[in-house]
């Protein structure tokens, strides 16, 4: 049976209301954090108290930053928590696969550097999701598992989803992918730039509509880094394709 992925009036509201907010004020945190401190400087502990936001037509409330915040329950994950995990998976791969044909492809120093980086980033996160699904004994794509691949059953109330690439916004075609992988040059820079902004494009999109559909915290957490990370590389890549 599909689990429907219908926020409460409780929850599914305030997310969605917030999600802009959210990924615009990770963004600047990165900023900031880059540019203050030293790596030299000892930690000091937060000694302020925490806002806690209330639900919608609740007050907000103060707590230390080590006592025990109500109302703050694990939910459980759904539908649109399981199937992020899973298509973020082959989201990514795809981005690996573009990544792994710049070396032979272009001398450009820029695309070379933003294309490794991609690499070990989505990489790294490909690990990540995947234990997420482990954890809760859902089945992780073929192309992670060992064996014949068919990894444990789900559980009930889980159905079967469909990850082809048709379900996934920002996924480049057969097509788009063959005629980046005969390119070479400034040709394959075009194109290998033009692509990963689509391709970050989509990833952003499902990142939001987990933070506004889903119920996992974990998921949320990730998809606020995923989206505030991909959205940061797309003006990066912007500014290179503008001065190709």
């Amino acid at each position: 049976m599909q689990v429907k992925a219908t926020p409460s009036p409780s929850t599914g509201s305030g997310r969605a209301a917030r999600v802009p907010a959210v990924l615009a004020l990770l963004a600047a945190s990165l900023t900031t954090a880059a540019c203050t401190g030293s790596d030299d400087e000892e930690a000091t502990p937060p000694q302020s108290v925490v806002v806690q936001p209330g639900r919608p037509g609740e007050t907000a409330a103060t707590v230390a930053p080590d006592e025990d915040r109500p109302g703050l329950e694990a939910a459980a994950p759904n539908q649109v928590d399981v199937d992020y995990f899973a298509d973020m998976i082959h989201h990514h791969r795809q981005a690996l696969e573009m990544s792994e044909l710049a070396p032979d492809r272009t001398d450009d120093p820029d695309v070379l550097a933003i294309a490794d980086r991609i690499h070990d980033v989505q990489a790294a996160e490909i690990h990540g999701l995947a234990a997420w699904l482990q954890e809760r004994d859902l089945p992780v794509p073929v192309d992670l598992e060992e064996g014949d691949g068919e990894g444990p059953r789900l559980p009930d109330g889980i159905a079967e989803h469909d990850h082809g690439s048709a379900s996934m916004p920002g996924m480049l075609t057969d097509e788009q992918m063959a005629e980046l992988a005969a390119a070479s040059g400034p040709e394959f820079d075009r194109l290998y730039l033009e692509g990963m902004i689509q391709h970050h494009d989509g990833a952003v999109q499902m990142s939001l509509t987990v933070m506004t559909d889903g119920t996992d915290e974990r998921a949320e957490e990730l998809a606020t880094d995923i989206g505030a990370g991909q959205q940061a590389e797309i003006g990066r890549m912007q500014d290179l394709l503008a001065d190709l």
